[in-house]
């Protein structure tokens, strides 16, 4: 079992910073045994991943964000974090830490609860 935990979210203006932080806890280095991603939603939205990293390291990024967003992982401190900078009004919604392990027929994936984003003046 996994519990992600996010943190980091709040208000901010346009063409400032915040860094989302993830707590993946659960038997072993979450962080290292999945593939580590970040979702948003925006109100009246769907789900769209905004950022992945792989448990080789590969990172892989939305156009939208694509220059500004960077994703990263800590083994030692068992952290995900997605480092946001020139944000948007459009940036605003909720940001969902995601952990995915993939195997032939099936799978595990998790989610965080969720942290609030919204950039404005």
């Amino acid at each position: 079992q996994v519990r992600l935990v996010e943190s980091g979210g709040g208000l901010v203006q346009p063409g400032g910073s915040l860094r989302l932080s993830c707590a993946a806890l659960g038997t072993g280095n979450v962080v290292n045994i999945y593939d580590m991603a970040w979702y948003r939603q925006a109100p009246g939205k769907g789900r769209d991943q905004v950022a992945r990293i792989t448990r080789r390291g590969t990172t892989t990024y939305s156009d939208s964000v694509k220059g500004r967003f960077t994703i990263s992982r800590d083994s030692a401190m068992g952290t995900s974090d997605l480092q946001m900078n020139n944000l948007r009004p459009e940036d605003t919604a909720v940001y969902y830490c995601n952990a995915r392990r993939l195997y032939p027929g099936y799978g595990y994936d998790y989610w965080g609860q969720g942290t609030q984003v919204t950039v404005s003046s």
